[in-house]
């Protein structure tokens, strides 16, 4: 088993979660979406990103406004719609979950959760 391959799956799995979580709490453009998921090592490419907003943007989960920048070309900015909001809230929950059960299976059935398991 490739470690680094199972990684990437791991975070190719999480990456629309992760998106909805930063448009959560603010709007933003594609290049600064970019540059938290990098700053966060969830590295991701714009041919990646654009993808993932478009087919959030066709479920309703988000939606955008063109906005005159400082310098160069108006930017997209992208915000949650309430329907993104349901939906991150119950990815919130389904991510507890999901680290609850790895917990127990990697670590047995005694596992305390008021502690953080590194």
């Amino acid at each position: 088993m490739n470690a680094d391959n199972v990684k990437a799956q791991m975070r190719k799995g999480i990456l629309e979660y992760c998106i909805l979580s930063i448009l959560s709490r603010e709007d933003s453009y594609a290049p600064k979406i970019i540059a938290e998921l990098k700053a966060a090592q969830m590295i991701v490419v714009e041919g990646t990103l654009y993808p993932i907003l478009t087919r959030q943007k066709n479920q309703g989960l988000l939606t955008y406004r063109w906005e005159e920048s400082p310098q160069g070309p108006p930017r997209k900015y992208y915000m949650l719609t309430d329907e993104g909001r349901r939906t991150l809230a119950q990815l919130d929950e389904s991510w507890e979950e999901l680290v609850k059960q790895v917990r127990v299976i990697r670590y047995g059935n005694e596992v305390d959760e008021t502690v953080e398991v590194k």
